[in-house]
């Protein structure tokens, strides 16, 4: 046997004695909460931060946004690492190959490290040129170049982390990851307080500091994932060539899927400000919220594809699509708590985040993203339910037909009209429905390929 079985047989279950089998609701609430507490710890976290640096004023917040972007787009290129790994880590976990997971797991940490180096030998290099892509001068691309030179030295233990996060989610361990989120960021938040003002013989670092807190604190994180993922997992014996191949196949599907999802997104920000400073204000204060609800949803799409790759590595496809009845069920009925809830708050958003000039062009926009809640929901359902089957190429081709269809109404939209805002986000919620709608057929009744077509298990 080899020495890791044990270890990952202890935190196993035979897959016809899955709690989800008897348990399904119980069981879908209790995985997908300690994601949505993980998920919701980075934004928190990243806001004390934006507070801190305020702090030292207009030119340190500028450098922490252009590093802080720099970054982001950086390491979210790199976030298959994540979703391929736990989708073939569950797949083995449902088939009780214990021997593939450390194959899987040893070789995903092992090309999270190689990586995340790479990215720090070329990006301290390229730091400067960066900087001024992206308009700084002066004070403030001195600042951020500094900020990203020290953040940069994290990238490993980003890589790392990101790794580890898929494969423990791949062996239906929701807690661990929580618990390593939750200590990154606390002790970020330490660290900010004592090395951007400084306390004692501690000096006052700035943004420097506030670099420097992050890259501890994801070292901190990456070191108690290795440690974790170790006793659970072991050492593997070798890698095979063709994993590495499955892995950067997934990585380049998954590039193109998000790449366009992303250059939409940045294409009707670049419309809503077009229309006017108030459009670009009130399509702000829309996003943000926008962008916060997702964070509950991409948590139902994380249990999702743990529990559906589960099933279809024990050939239980019956039980994967009761899986996706399921997470489409939770994921509308939240949907639509959420849209209620934006509609209700609506004054109360109004109040908080946007101006009393924007006011008028904010509320029919901000009433058309409401009502697309549910349908939303169900979006990032049908996103987690495939990554679980492994089906990746099908929503790079889905999110390439929804953005080519939806890109062109935005690019040609009249942005003289009165209600331009209003059409900037119908247009958006065209794209959501259309990606919403060929993604739950693919899963019910499972159209064209579909790994979920035959349910014989």
């Amino acid at each position: 046997m080899h020495p890791t079985d044990s270890n990952i047989a202890a935190g196993s279950v035979a897959p016809r004695a899955h709690p989800f089998i008897h348990a399904p609701h119980s069981t879908l609430i209790s995985m997908s909460l300690p994601v949505l507490l993980s998920l919701i710890a980075e934004p928190l976290t990243g806001l004390v931060d934006t507070a801190f640096i305020a702090r030292l004023g207009s030119i340190s917040l500028a450098a922490l946004g252009v590093g802080t972007v720099g970054l982001s787009g950086i390491f979210w290129i790199f976030n298959f690492l994540g979703i391929g790994t736990q989708t073939e880590i569950s797949q083995a976990f449902g088939r009780q190959a214990p021997r593939r997971v450390t194959e899987i797991g040893g070789l995903t940490f092992a090309l999270a490290a190689i990586i995340g180096f790479l990215l720090l030998a070329a990006g301290l290099v390229l730091v400067p040129y960066f900087s001024t892509a992206m308009g700084a001068e002066g004070a403030v691309h001195f600042q951020a170049s500094q900020y990203l030179r020290i953040r940069l030295w994290g990238a490993p233990a980003v890589m790392i982390t990101v790794a580890a996060f898929g494969i423990l989610r791949g062996l239906q361990d929701m807690r661990n990851p929580l618990w390593i989120a939750l200590t990154i960021n606390v002790l970020n938040i330490i660290l900010d307080a004592l090395l951007i003002f400084g306390y004692g013989p501690l000096p006052a670092l700035g943004v420097a500091g506030a670099a420097a807190a992050s890259v501890i604190s994801q070292w901190v994180g990456a070191a108690a994932a290795g440690i974790i993922l170790y006793r659970k997992i072991g050492i593997p014996d070798g890698i095979r060539l063709r994993d590495i191949q499955r892995l950067f196949q997934i990585g380049a599907e998954m590039f193109i899927r998000t790449g366009l999802a992303t250059a939409f997104f940045l294409l009707t920000t670049r419309v809503a400000t077009r229309i006017g400073s108030d459009a670009g204000a009130a399509h702000q204060a829309i996003r943000q919220v926008w962008m916060f609800t997702t964070l509950l949803l991409d948590s139902y799409a994380v249990t999702a594809q743990s529990l559906v790759g589960f099933f279809m590595g024990s050939a239980l496809r019956r039980q994967a699509r009761r899986v996706a009845y399921f997470v489409f069920g939770w994921s509308a009925a939240t949907g639509l708590a959420l849209g209620l809830t934006m509609l209700l708050g609506q004054t109360a958003v109004i109040n908080l985040i946007v101006p009393s000039t924007a006011v008028a062009v904010f509320i029919p926009a901000w009433v058309v993203s409401a009502v697309t809640q549910p349908v939303n929901a169900l979006t990032y359902a049908t996103d987690g339910i495939h990554w679980g089957t492994g089906d990746f190429r099908f929503l790079r081709n889905v999110m390439l037909a929804a953005t080519a269809c939806c890109g062109s109404a935005i690019f040609l939209l009249d942005q003289t009209r009165a209600d331009a805002l209003t059409w900037v986000w119908g247009i958006t919620c065209a794209w959501i429905w259309i990606r919403a709608v060929f993604g739950v057929v693919r899963a019910w009744p499972g159209v064209g390929k579909s790994p979920l077509r035959d349910v014989a298990g």
